[in-house]
């Protein structure tokens, strides 16, 4: 059963945005950067994000290595945010963290937004919630870096 669940978590859109990731050129001079890495797995996020005058996600870039969770949440990440404030940016990322800790509610509000809801699956395994999670802990530290 397990088994069947794993290759259901690899499917669809998450292995798409592992074999296509999106937004991964590194953007040069940008306002806010963030990295994050985790050291129990290797994996690791680096992102840079240019704002327009509005404070808005005019350009993000990110680079990363690991597994296809951690990369396909990272893609997923740069289209959803993208065109955002970064108030918006913030509050998408603390919808994201209620998704992944079993709130229905924001899984059913994260359906809007994308490909994100489709990382609901990562719940079944407790280990990989970390992957999905790093790009936006990444997200998380480099804006709070910028407002403050």
């Amino acid at each position: 059963m397990a088994l069947d669940r794993l290759d259901e978590l690899y499917r669809d859109a998450i292995l798409d945005h592992r074999r296509n990731p999106r937004n991964t050129g590194a953007i040069e001079l940008p306002d806010i950067v963030g990295d994050a890495i985790n050291p129990f797995c290797g994996d690791e996020i680096h992102l840079q994000i240019r704002l327009d005058g509005q404070r808005r996600i005019a350009r993000i870039g990110l680079q990363g290595e690991g597994c296809s969770i951690n990369l396909a949440a990272g893609s997923m990440l740069t289209e959803a945010v993208s065109g955002k404030t970064t108030a918006e940016a913030t509050a998408l990322t603390e919808l994201f963290r209620r998704m992944m800790q079993g709130d229905d509610a924001a899984e059913s509000e994260l359906r809007a937004t994308g490909d994100l809801h489709n990382l609901a699956a990562v719940r079944e395994f407790p280990v990989r919630i970390k992957c999905a999670l790093l790009s936006w802990s990444a997200l998380s530290k480099a804006i709070d870096g910028y407002v403050e």
